[in-house]
């Protein structure tokens, strides 16, 4: 059953190889700070023009050498996202309430040292292959595989170095008709963390002018191997510092959700959520089951940190569907996570520990923050009955995800 989206070459019946050709006239932007307008709103008649959307840029440090810039990203109405090339990383996610009052509601730090020194995968790209894998092995075309162990005795988010700890190249996606876009790319040589094959990623970041951050991957390999990206953005609507997730309301598409054992690998089950704390079904508060002692399932994950099976007509759909919605009602910011994935892993920042400080200067303790990151299920290679997350030389891989946010 594939969930890859598949693509081959007309001309050859070969791979097909997007090599992210930059096309003359695109503005390339260096480490040097710059700014674009690069998409205008289209006001109603007699109201006010809207602002220009934009990109800037700046030098935000180095790492082994390598120059490091944050990219600004604006959109028409106001909305602002800060994306570094160190990891990909998504440092701040500035959106209203519904007074109109701005806030960043993505977990973070104020510098490259911090990120460096120790980040808990803050807004990152994670790949080669996101989540874990169960003791670091794998086989494919006969072959076994052995990972770094990183995770105890699993293999989590690629490993020792994964695509988080890389500085990826920028380019500003021209030609944006309602916001603006960054293009990240790099290329995974064969054998990185000891994956197989040489695999061409760009990641791309559009912000709309209708508040959706949509984040669009692609890969393609050489040879045979696996391919699992996702965004690891901590959330909080109520705003970075301001404590506690637990009153936030979240609904998930989700009838069934992957069991896991005390490592948090899957047992290979498939089972439904009714009757569990896992039934977000219906918009739940987030800490209202998360003490459930009873759950087995709770007490592994010291809270949630399991994949949920979104629901799709049919088991090989890959269509954009609606994974599900959090809504903070005290300020009353909504996100509708929309993607292609198969399944979403739902956290509820059970490893915060208050020994990391935000740029709000308040600490991050558990349970302040959640992620939601759209993907196939953790440690698929290992399990048949699981979406598979194999990419051929003659296939390409692609995904989206769109965090959509709004007021209520």
């Amino acid at each position: 059953m594939m969930r890859i989206a598949l693509g081959r070459s007309p001309k050859s019946g070969g791979v097909t190889l997007l090599v992210s050709v930059v096309i003359l006239g695109a503005l390339i932007m260096s480490s040097g700070a710059g700014t674009l307008a690069a998409a205008q709103a289209t006001p109603a008649a007699g109201a006010t023009p809207a602002a220009a959307a934009s990109i800037t840029s700046e030098p935000f440090g180095d790492v082994e050498g390598q120059s490091v810039d944050l990219y600004t990203l604006t959109n028409a109405n106001g909305m602002e996202v800060k994306i570094m090339t160190y990891g990909g990383i998504v440092q701040s996610i500035n959106v209203p309430d519904r007074d109109g009052q701005m806030a960043n509601v993505a977990l973070g730090f104020a510098t490259l040292e911090e990120y460096v020194a120790g980040n808990p995968y803050f807004g990152c790209i994670v790949g080669r292959y996101g989540n874990r894998i169960a003791r670091g092995t794998f086989s494919l075309d006969g072959k076994t595989y052995r990972l770094a162990l990183n995770n105890g005795e699993n293999t989590l988010h690629g490993g020792e170095k994964g695509f988080d700890k890389f500085v990826w190249g920028a380019t500003q996606v021209p030609d944006i008709q309602n916001g603006v876009a960054l293009k990240l790319s790099r290329v995974s040589p064969d054998g990185e963390e000891n994956y197989p094959g040489t695999m061409m990623v760009d990641v791309t970041y559009t912000l709309t002018n209708t508040n959706e951050l949509q984040i669009d991957y692609h890969a393609t390999t050489d040879k045979a191997t696996i391919v699992n990206l996702t965004n690891h953005t901590y959330f909080n609507l109520a705003g970075e510092g301001s404590g506690t997730v637990a009153n936030q309301q979240l609904q998930l598409n989700a009838s069934n959700y992957t069991p896991v054992d005390e490592t948090l690998i899957p047992t290979g089950e498939i089972a439904p959520v009714a009757g569990t704390p896992f039934d977000f079904t219906t918009a739940t508060a987030i800490g209202d089951r998360i003490r459930d002692g009873s759950s087995e399932q709770i007490t592994f994950g010291r809270g949630y940190d399991h994949n949920f099976v979104l629901d799709r007509p049919s088991p090989d759909d890959t269509s954009m569907i609606v994974a599900g919605t959090v809504t903070d009602p005290e300020s009353g910011r909504t996100m509708e996570i929309r993607t292609t994935e198969p399944g979403i892993q739902f956290y509820s920042g059970n490893f915060l520990d208050g020994t990391i400080t935000g740029p709000s200067g308040k600490v991050y303790r558990q349970g302040d923050a959640f992620a939601l990151e759209t993907q196939h299920y953790p440690d698929s290679p290992n399990q048949p009955n699981f979406p598979t997350t194999v990419l051929q030389p003659d296939q390409e891989y692609t995904s989206t995800t769109v965090y959509a946010f709004s007021t209520s």
